[in-house]
């Protein structure tokens, strides 16, 4: 690398390199007490290598956002029995430190103006990611999220849509927290899975292992912690809803799923729209009819065709299956 790799910002390039190497090995294993103290020793040798670090703190908060190329051989550890050596990765890591702060300046912008997140998806479509952390993130149809990692938090800010989290230890060893930060409150994870989702007026919260404890908006000390199998809603009031066991059915999108057990078709209609551009209606001569059944939620028309092979009803579809409504047959 040596002095080009930083030319113009007044960071020296082989400072970039043993920050990009202490950001691979905080990230590739667990360091020892000794290790640790020879890292903070590093870190605060100077006030260029303080810069490096920060700067290598925003590379890992964006981990999540960069080129598969860039970051995959960074999150995975198999990177050791690779043709590409660590070296070269490291090399590849601190290239990009020298060059972050002209190429994230556009993304920093335009997050500011709030008109697009970090991650987000299509209707229909459902992404699985693993972040910097080791910690696992689906995002459902719709869904829009901002990822912020950095040396105080592991935070997921939750725009709008659904998702389920899986959360790791921190190997960073900086004992940072994880949370969901939604409109209507934080949510901070204590070893757990679980789901959330958010609408204009209420965010609910599944827990299935682990807990979460539940801070309101507008507010310091926590309202109330959800333990595993348990399942509540915050509302726009401010308010928590008492704790229910987890719902199954509500919890079946996480294996692209609808689950049904006597539900109204008006009801299986509304969620299967919800992955599938277009419009899909229900008939009001159908709407109570009681639905039973698993339909795939990747696969809409093959749903509908599951719906009238069992069912009494018709799937008219017009303007190309654009705009489906379901008839009595």
């Amino acid at each position: 690398m040596g002095q080009s790799a930083a030319a113009g910002d007044g960071l020296d390039g082989l400072i970039l390199d043993e920050a990009a190497d202490w950001l691979m090995r905080l990230h590739d294993q667990e360091l020892s007490a000794a290790e640790r103290a020879d890292f903070e020793s590093w870190r605060a040798r100077s006030l260029a290598h303080g810069q490096a670090w920060e700067r290598a703190e925003m590379l890992m908060g964006k981990l999540g956002d960069l080129p598969g190329a860039w970051a995959m051989p960074v999150l995975d550890r198999s990177v050791r029995h690779a043709s590409v050596s660590r070296r070269r990765v490291v090399a590849k890591l601190a290239a990009l430190l020298a060059v972050a702060p002209a190429s994230w300046l556009g993304w920093r912008w335009v997050d500011q103006q709030g008109w697009v997140a970090d991650v987000r998806t299509a209707t229909g479509e459902q992404r699985r990611l693993t972040l910097a952390d080791g910690s696992q993130l689906l995002l459902d149809t719709s869904t829009a999220v901002d990822i912020i990692f950095d040396s105080n938090q592991r935070t997921i800010y939750l725009r709008h849509g659904a998702i389920s989290i899986e959360t790791a230890p921190d190997r960073s060893g900086l004992q940072r927290t994880f949370a969901v930060q939604t409109s209507l409150g934080r949510l901070r994870a204590l070893g757990t899975r679980f789901t959330v989702r958010s609408t204009q007026e209420r965010v609910h919260l599944a827990v299935t292992e682990g807990a979460v404890e539940v801070t309101l908006r507008g507010q310091t000390t926590p309202h109330t912690v959800v333990p595993a199998g348990q399942q509540t809603e915050l509302t726009g009031q401010a308010s928590v809803a008492p704790l229910t066991p987890v719902s199954v059915r509500q919890q079946a999108w996480v294996q692209g799923m609808l689950m049904a057990d006597a539900l109204p078709l008006a009801e299986v209609c509304a969620e299967l729209s919800r992955y599938r551009s277009g419009l899909l209606q229900c008939a009001p001569e159908v709407a109570g009819l009681r639905v039973s059944g698993a339909y795939p939620l990747a696969d809409t028309d093959r749903a509908l065709a599951m719906l009238e092979a069992t069912y009494p009803i018709l799937a008219r579809q017009r303007l190309r299956g654009r705009w489906v409504t379901l008839l009595p047959r």
